[in-house]
């Protein structure tokens, strides 16, 4: 098995997912989380190009959040759109970021994850409030390369 596969149980990953659907209840914004064993890199580049390649860019308020992890790198990245850094501050993630590494320092890595998207939801509440005409626009599964 590799470290991806080992990184999170299926019932953990289930946690996460479940996180994801209740964060996308405060905000129209689309959040995803993927996991990979390495960036090969620079994280934030990598990042970058899945973000693309999830086609995270294409929502109509350009509201995607992704929360990358590269396990061997032991590096994380949460990444959003032009909607979003156009909206708020530039350390608007960095309380998302404080929450996601204190629980990841002590290796409780669901629980970094499901404080990260849950904390996001709220704060992007704010500038994307969810509406009753919102919709999924992105699954909301785990990606994993």
């Amino acid at each position: 098995m590799s470290k991806v596969e080992d990184f999170l149980t299926p019932s953990e990953e289930q946690e996460i997912v479940e996180a994801i659907r209740q964060a996308e209840l405060n905000t129209s914004g689309e959040i995803r989380v993927h996991i990979e064993k390495t960036s090969n890199g620079d994280a934030t580049n990598r990042a970058l190009e899945l973000f693309h390649t999830l086609k995270m860019d294409n929502t109509r308020l350009q509201n995607g959040v992704l929360i990358y992890v590269a396990i061997e790198d032991k590096a994380f990245v949460i990444y959003g759109d032009k909607g979003i850094n156009d909206a708020v501050s530039s350390d608007f993630w960095d309380s998302t970021k404080d929450i996601i590494q204190f629980h990841f320092k002590k290796g409780d890595f669901k629980q970094g994850l499901i404080e990260g998207v849950l904390k996001s939801g709220e704060q992007l509440k704010q500038y994307f409030p969810y509406t009753d005409s919102d919709i999924d626009e992105l699954p909301n599964e785990i990606s994993k390369g």
